[in-house]
């Protein structure tokens, strides 16, 4: 194929994953993937992209060396290449991303939040993960650090009920206490013989979405749980208690009430939240 033509297709497709990066930069699909703190290093790559693409679109008619060998009485000879063809180069950058693109719902799926930890214990998992991020909860800071629901709820992330199973003084301190808390509504498929319970779960992200966790806590609500879209937000107020089911103990939030709500300014826990 022509050089020029050459410099021309892979000019488009540096472009093409300039504009993808830049895309998902500047509509803000990008939070659903990296944390706060990594989504610049997202703009700037597109932007290096744009430059390296640009420049390499303008030069492309520039002349270059003629691609031959050359012997010493000045002839020329032809060197043959196994390269792939530079269309099937290009089509081969391109149109992965661009079906990427165009297909991803931005979120998880049921069997993707199964494999992050959506049924897992809080017992199962390292604590070491998630303690730096967690403030220290005693009884004199409960009232001053949880705001409190017209009907007497304290307010609670998620984060703070999955983890107080794993600490003792913690976990004494809250059981029994009512409060309100937001998650997104999935199934429980690990103990739910009466059909009583759903799961509240959120996830956490310490850098990109490769590495995020499911937050899970179970809901239980002694009858059928209200219909809800799968996955939705929900506020969720009632009684937490700790419950020891198949040997690991398990905080559980035994419902009062329980609503669709609007996601949070901050849709997952980041690592810096």
């Amino acid at each position: 194929m022509n050089p020029r033509i050459s410099r021309l297709l892979f000019s488009c497709a540096v472009l093409g994953w300039s504009g993808v990066l830049l895309y998902f930069y500047g509509s803000g699909r990008i939070e659903h993937y990296l944390a706060p703190d990594f989504r610049i290093y997202t703009l700037v790559g597109g932007l290096g992209l744009a430059v390296l693409g640009g420049f390499n679109l303008l030069t492309a008619g520039q002349s270059s060396a003629c691609g031959h060998s050359h012997d010493e009485d000045g002839h020329s000879s032809h060197e043959t290449t196994e390269d792939m063809h530079p269309i099937t180069v290009v089509l081969m950058m391109l149109i992965p991303v661009v079906f990427a693109v165009a297909w991803t719902k931005d979120e998880y799926s049921s069997a993707a939040l199964a494999r992050k930890g959506l049924y897992d214990s809080p017992s199962g998992l390292n604590a070491s993960f998630f303690g730096a991020n967690l403030a220290a909860l005693t009884l004199s800071e409960i009232e001053a650090t949880h705001l409190k629901t017209p009907d007497g709820f304290l307010e609670f992330g998620l984060m703070e009920l999955f983890l107080s199973s794993r600490d003792p003084e913690i976990k004494n301190l809250l059981d029994g206490l009512k409060v309100e808390t937001v998650g997104r509504w999935a199934e429980e498929k690990v103990y739910n013989p009466k059909g009583s319970r759903k799961r509240l779960y959120r996830m956490f992200i310490n850098c990109c979405a490769a590495d995020s966790k499911a937050i899970p806590i179970v809901v239980e609500f002694g009858k059928a749980p209200p219909e809800l879209p799968e996955n939705c937000w929900v506020k969720v107020a009632g009684t937490i208690r700790f419950l020891l089911e198949d040997g690991a103990m398990q905080p559980v939030l035994v419902a009062e009430r329980a609503a669709a709500t609007e996601s949070p300014d901050e849709e997952d826990l980041m690592r810096n939240p």
